[in-house]
């Protein structure tokens, strides 16, 4: 398995260029499966999910080509060319899906467009129950027949017709795949208590340039006129908030000075506010923003809700930053019930963590004490790189397939900010 072999006591300096968000390009290469012909997305990040996604597009039919720009502006991005076929097949394979949930956004299209779809049930971060109910329950208020049977859900609808839906919580996946199965209904469909996420904004862009009617997009409600048909477009994803958020909390647990290039600072306005809190200097530079800090941050206390609150992604690097601040800190995790698995993890390096339920109490400390500790999943892996930075040594982060998963050129941009850190192998021990 691949390893990273960070080395600790070094600040991140310099600046870091992030490309467009994960979580909204591989939701927007699903779309381009409403309309045929060649729909191209710009600032795509270069990681494993944009692969995997690309080659459940092939097999529904469809022509994928990356092409990793190569004119010197950094952050680990490209363009991605889908080319969609009159009539695309409508169903996924189970050894694709199981190891990337987002292709679950391939089911809305798929029914919008096909009438029908078989989508393999999905995997991906073992960070807590997402159920796929609310997907399930909108699609058939639309007029879906919905079944699950071997390991796939089988969606049927020889039409769909436009509906009021509520969602029993702003899932950002339910809204995405509702959205898109609503705009090639007949009718007028609205979701209430949808999420409000900067890439259901992106999606949703993207989907009024192809010709679609949505009006609501980052409010709670959305409403979709359906339309009869779409055309390719070109498009450029949203920046991605997450790793943006990454890069501005590494600067203040090394105590260092990044400025983030392409970094939208009203995305992450909760996060930016509470790295202030902590004793930073956060401010809005053109076309990004500088995070600086010159002492031991201060602890903060974290809620994590959807957006426009605390990012769940965000939350590691959160119970991170605690460890390694002065005083104590409370972080509540109110999205996704195992997002504290990895503290275990972190503990290992020395951390101070109690896990009472959804609550975690973090006392920090000065510096943390370097030990192999394995990643748990994408968000997790990246705060225990970002520990091993404030620790007294070497730390070996091993599973860092799931960082690759969310991070393009991770260890590059951290050597470009002046970390140590080394891509080794092993073979696998614990």
């Amino acid at each position: 398995m691949d390893c990273f072999e960070v080395t600790g006591g070094t600040s991140l300096r310099g600046r870091v260029r992030v490309t467009g968000a994960k979580n909204s390009a591989l939701k927007l290469m699903a779309a381009a499966l409403l309309a045929s012909g060649r729909t191209t997305i710009e600032e795509v990040p270069d990681i494993l999910d944009v692969s995997i996604m690309s080659e459940v597009l092939r097999r529904l039919g469809c022509g994928v080509d990356f092409q990793r720009y190569t004119d010197g502006r950094g952050g680990g991005g490209g363009r991605v060319v889908v080319d969609v076929p009159e009539t695309p097949s409508s169903e996924t394979d189970y050894d694709l899906v199981r190891r990337m949930r987002a292709s679950i956004s391939v089911l809305g299209p798929l029914v919008a467009r096909c009438g029908q779809a078989k989508v393999a049930l999905p995997g991906g971060d073992a960070i807590g129950s997402r159920g796929l109910d609310m997907h399930v329950a909108g699609l058939e208020r639309l007029g879906a027949t919905v079944r699950s049977e071997h390991g796939f859900l089988i969606a049927t609808a020889p039409r769909l017709v436009g509906t009021s839906i509520w969602l029993d919580f702003p899932s950002v996946g339910a809204t995405e795949n509702l959205v898109m199965a609503a705009v090639l209904a007949e009718g007028t469909t609205v979701v209430d208590n949808a999420a409000r996420e900067p890439e259901i904004v992106d999606i949703c862009t993207m989907l009024t340039e192809m010709g679609a009617r949505i009006t609501g997009a980052g409010s709670s409600t959305i409403t979709v006129e359906g339309v009869t048909e779409l055309h390719p477009v070109t498009h450029t994803t949203v920046p991605d908030r997450i790793v943006s958020g990454t890069w501005a909390i590494g600067a203040v647990m090394t105590r260092g000075d990044v400025v983030i290039e392409r970094a939208a600072p009203e995305h992450l306005s909760v996060a930016l506010d509470k790295l202030r809190a902590a004793g930073a200097t956060v401010e809005q530079v053109e076309g990004g923003v500088r995070v600086a800090m010159a002492e031991r941050p201060t602890c903060v206390d974290v809620v994590t809700l959807p957006f426009p609150g605390f990012p769940t992604d965000l939350q590691p690097m959160a119970v991170a930053l605690a460890a390694v601040s002065t005083g104590t800190a409370l972080i509540t995790e109110n999205v996704f019930e195992g997002r504290f698995m990895f503290v275990n993890e972190l503990v290992r390096l020395g951390a101070d963590v109690r896990i009472d339920g959804h609550h975690a109490v973090v006392r920090g400390r000065e510096r943390l004490s370097s030990a192999p500790v394995l990643a748990t999943d994408i968000r997790a892996g990246a705060g225990l790189v970002l520990a091993g930075l404030c620790s007294d040594g070497v730390t070996e982060v091993a599973d860092v397939h799931h960082v690759d998963r969310g991070y393009p050129d991770f260890e590059e941009q951290l050597r470009g900010l002046g970390a140590t850190i080394e891509r080794t192998h092993r073979d696998r021990e614990r």
